[in-house]
């Protein structure tokens, strides 16, 4: 998948007549690639961004801007009878499984009903599909006549996994998919993922607060911040040497175990996040930035080709 100049904007609406009178700028010119059998991950403070690009890759929600394509095929535009079969090669895994499985629907019938939509397999097949979507995701055959109700909170997001995979996708957008689960469970989804990777070829696009779930299962991150992708490199590469202040100061952050390390000086993020109606002029970082110059008051720096990006004026390294 690639992504070239994408921006989503949401309006705001004022007045007896409701009119536009702005537009938050979730996503803000992004041009992004996606490889096959990949995980990128993407991090960056509450309200960045991170769900919306996951949700404009799958046009889940429109473009403002800018263009998409999904293996060579530009998809930007196209109707929803022309969507309607790629949408079973993307997918997407929400954040809260419990709010988004029926509870009024059985587990058999939540994981039958894509396939009964797309008219993937026959019909006498489907039962049989759904018992191995059962053992693939690690739950018994039984769970088909349950409730989702009547599941744990990982055992549900393992639900939600199989419903994803009921339609054979080969990109799947996993928004925060381990955040409300224990940490003993997030690491046996994050093992589950992994494995259903390797076995089924399938690409990742991991959105995640904790940086520990995404250095654990990406190949690349992407930095977000205020709608823009700040950095971008492989994970040992941005975890070893980050070259963009943003993405130093949410390392920092990161809670350390080793006591030697733990004693380190360490510089804070301080402050709120601009607003995205209103971003400032400039690097959007530069009010928060330890290392801000006048240069970054006044010219906006773009995220710099190479395997290691970052948009910064004065990189750390």
């Amino acid at each position: 998948m690639r992504l070239d100049h994408v921006s989503t904007y949401y309006p705001i609406r004022r007045g007896i007549l409701n009119r536009t009178k702005d537009y938050i700028r979730a996503v803000d010119s992004v041009t992004l690639n996606i490889y096959p059998g990949e995980t990128l991950g993407l991090v960056g403070e509450s309200g960045c961004g991170k769900s919306t690009i996951g949700r404009t890759m799958l046009r889940l929600e429109e473009t403002h801007e800018g263009r998409i394509w999904f293996e060579d095929e530009e998809i930007t535009r196209l109707s929803d009878r022309r969507m309607k079969p790629l949408r079973t090669q993307m997918q997407f895994i929400f954040q809260d499984p419990q709010a988004s499985l029926n509870p009024r629907q059985r587990v058999g019938d939540l994981l039958a009903e894509p396939m009964h939509a797309h008219r993937l397999i026959e019909k006498g097949a489907i039962a049989e599909e759904v018992d191995r979507l059962l053992e693939l995701v690690g739950l018994p055959r039984s769970s088909k006549e349950r409730f989702p109700h009547e599941f744990s909170g990982g055992q549900r997001q393992r639900i939600g996994i199989a419903r994803a995979l009921s339609v054979k996708p080969r990109l799947i957008v996993c928004d925060e998919p381990v955040s409300a689960l224990d940490v003993s469970i997030q690491a046996q989804i994050l093992n589950l993922l992994q494995d259903l990777q390797k076995e089924l070829g399938l690409t990742y696009v991991f959105i995640a607060h904790g940086l520990g779930a995404v250095r654990y299962i990406s190949s690349r991150i992407a930095v977000m911040y205020l709608g823009r992708i700040v950095e971008l490199a492989d994970k040992n590469s941005l975890f070893d040497a980050p070259r963009h202040p943003y993405t130093q100061l949410l390392l920092q952050a990161n809670p350390v175990h080793h006591p030697q390390l733990r004693s380190r000086p360490k510089t804070i993020l301080e402050g709120e996040a601009p607003n995205p109606a209103n971003p400032p002029q400039g690097c959007r970082f530069h009010p928060r930035c330890p290392y801000a110059q006048a240069r970054c008051r006044k010219e906006e720096p773009q995220l710099d080709g190479g395997a290691h990006a970052a948009a910064c004026h004065y990189p750390l390294w």
